[in-house]
């Protein structure tokens, strides 16, 4: 089964030309059975960009999903149309207004690390949305800053700043082979990293409710399940395209910031080659693998998720 788009949004071509199994509104209808119903906080300003991201990792398993678009309630994005905004996205407020529920939510990350979290200016009604979570989504994918900001309101975890970026493909270790959200892994793997910050590992270590599932030597814990609240967070980027990571390289230097050449990403490390994609299955294992279990466990009835 495919992923449930609006037959207007972007993502809904891009995803079709890929050959990413994609149905309307109209067809869905047709079906006499009950999608997962899976939520979008996207607080990344290129919201296009990560909307077709994360649509292509949640087509592409054989079930029928739902996507909701959300957005935080008085932010106002600078980066994409208003028009698109208005047509596709609701804000949160509006979500807990109807009391629906979700079988599964992914809040995105932000380019915000530098700032405390209680610094951001959606920060009180972010921490509205993890407490939501508790009794209106089956379960919650935390990614990037959107994971670092869950787990430090959930558990206290707090995150360091790096004295040089966290920027390339790096080495990760399979720490949980036996995890149903690993099936498929290889012993050790290559992701994105993008990041200036990393998450405390004692921290993590010592709660009692956190397991570390991937890891690097280089950049830290990159995946951590949380028992207590049905929540993974990964503080890497799985969802990338081939060309993101040059897309930020390209733009720093253009804008004369300080930069590494992203490491272990160009062939021969160097940025007059193509980059290589070395990531995509096992992200599509990943999500795949969540998706599963959320459809093994979430109740039939959405009233019941969360009691």
């Amino acid at each position: 089964m495919p992923i449930k788009l609006p037959e207007n949004l972007p993502a809904y071509n891009v995803l079709s030309n890929e050959g990413v199994m994609v149905m309307s509104d109209e067809r869905a209808a047709r079906q006499d059975i009950r999608p997962l119903r899976f939520g979008l906080l996207n607080l990344m300003p290129k919201k296009i960009q990560t909307e077709n991201q994360f649509a292509r990792l949640l087509g592409a398993t054989p079930l029928q999903i739902e996507l909701s678009l959300i957005r935080m309630t008085e932010h106002e994005t600078k980066n994409t149309a208003a028009e698109h905004m208005a047509e596709f996205y609701r804000p949160f407020a509006d979500v807990v207004a109807t009391g629906e529920k979700f079988d599964g939510l992914i809040i995105t990350g932000a380019p915000i690390e530098h700032l405390d979290f209680d610094q951001v200016t959606y920060w009180d009604e972010l921490q509205q949305v993890f407490e939501w979570t508790k009794t209106h989504v089956h379960s919650t994918f935390g990614v990037c800053w959107g994971g670092m900001a869950m787990i430090y309101y959930l558990h206290g975890v707090k995150k360091h700043l790096l004295e040089n970026k966290a920027f390339g493909c790096i080495r990760h270790t399979n720490c949980a082979a036996s995890s149903p959200y690993l099936r498929g892994f290889s012993d050790d793997l290559v992701m994105p990293v993008s990041r200036w910050t990393e998450m405390d590992r004692a921290g993590i270590e010592t709660n009692g409710s956190l397991e570390i599932l991937l890891d690097s030597t280089e950049t830290g814990p990159a995946l951590v399940q949380d028992n207590e609240n049905r929540a993974l967070y990964i503080f890497n980027h799985f969802e990338y395209d081939s060309g993101t990571l040059k897309e930020e390289y390209d733009r720093d230097v253009a804008e004369g910031k300080p930069i590494n050449v992203p490491v272990n990403y160009y062939p021969d490390d160097n940025p007059a080659n193509p980059p290589q994609n070395r990531w995509r299955s096992h992200a599509h294992l990943l999500y795949g693998n969540w998706i599963n279990e959320i459809y093994q466990s979430t109740p039939y009835n959405l009233n019941d998720i969360g009691l």
